[in-house]
């Protein structure tokens, strides 16, 4: 678990003087997922945008190995290979989700296994005990409609959003995860401790944001269609991919962000082991991590940069709020009760 920081994330990475190269894939692990055929991957990855790029990709890098995937959120992966396991039918080989490794090695159903392509990562991005790798990192802050608030004019600190002005035009989703408001709270009682970060919340909950039951790329997607002016705990990356589409989106730099990890891991008593790990070796390879950035996700490798370097604290010189998996594991359920409440 890492202790919790105010740091650029990454900022080491950033200061590393690079010298190694990509570590090329076991030989014996290649030829062992052959002869098993298949790979399953249950992803919280979005399909179109990244998973069948690089599905075609693995592919066609390693013919024979058919990769069969299967996409939903972090928690309802979790479930799903919980009651597979205890029902003697595991499907899953590989799993993805912010929480999701954290969550099923206390249920032993995560294999320690740490790939070649990610040996010298550092142990921000990499378990040094290989229970997962990230393979990419997520920057969460306030998103807005830039016909319905001038740029400029839109809030930019914390104490803003107290505004009245924006009483009853926040929006945000109610789910328990980091990307919604709990992770909102969360961030909160990190930045400001417990007796401000409460006094604030309270402050807050005046304002009336509305709780959405949809993901949070979906609460952007409301506010790009003029439902809410201001959304709250939205990935930075996704405004980005919809302004490139000509929509009227933008993030702020409200500071501190909030910068989780998307991380993988082999399942434990998987039927395709080796095609697991050499799906997962593929993915944080350099390969592999070039279609996160072409899909405009922020890779987590130290050798691949993000499409635009400026959404990651390191690049955009902002501060930031570093949650590992096993944080965010320990504290959502105190960030859920402060959630429920003030906020329901």
């Amino acid at each position: 678990m890492m202790c919790r920081r105010l740091i650029p994330i990454l900022a080491a990475i950033a200061a590393l003087a690079w010298s190694g190269s990509a570590r090329a894939v076991d030989q014996a692990i290649v030829d062992a997922a052959k002869k098993e055929g298949e790979v399953v991957w249950y992803t919280t990855l979005i399909i179109d945008q990244y998973v069948r790029p690089t599905v075609a990709g693995f592919e066609k890098k390693y013919p024979g190995i058919k990769v069969r995937y299967v996409r939903n959120n972090s928690t309802e992966t979790a479930i799903k290979i919980i009651n597979e396991a205890k029902a003697g039918k595991l499907q899953a080989d590989l799993f993805d989700g912010t929480n999701t490794s954290e969550v099923l090695k206390k249920e032993g159903l995560v294999e320690a296994w740490k790939p070649d392509s990610a040996k010298d990562w550092p142990a921000d991005v990499a378990d040094p005990q290989g229970w997962w790798v990230a393979t990419n990192v997520y920057v969460l802050t306030p998103g807005y409609n830039t016909d319905l608030i001038k740029p400029g004019t839109e809030p930019k600190t914390y104490d803003d959003l107290l505004d009245p002005k924006w009483k009853g035009k926040m929006v945000w989703n109610g789910s328990v995860s980091s990307s919604g408001g709990p992770g909102f709270v969360g961030n909160v009682l990190i930045s400001m401790g417990q007796e401000k970060g409460m006094a604030y919340l309270q402050k807050l909950a005046g304002q009336r944001i509305a709780n959405l039951d949809v993901s949070a790329r979906q609460v952007m997607d409301q506010v790009i269609a003029g439902e809410y002016p201001l959304a709250l705990q939205i990935f930075n990356h996704h405004t980005v991919i919809s302004a490139k589409k000509g929509a009227p989106s933008a993030w702020i730099k409200m500071e501190p962000a909030m910068v989780v990890l998307q991380v993988a891991s082999v399942a434990k008593g998987a039927a395709h082991p080796n095609a697991a790990k050499l799906l997962l070796d593929y993915m944080v390879s350099d390969e592999g991590q070039k279609f996160f950035r072409d899909a405009d996700y922020l890779p987590a490798s130290p050798r691949v940069e993000a499409p635009d370097p400026t959404l990651k604290p390191e690049g955009g010189h902002f501060k930031a709020n570093v949650v590992s998996p096993g944080e965010l594991e320990d504290r959502m359920p105190k960030w859920k009760q402060v959630f429920d409440q003030y906020f329901r």
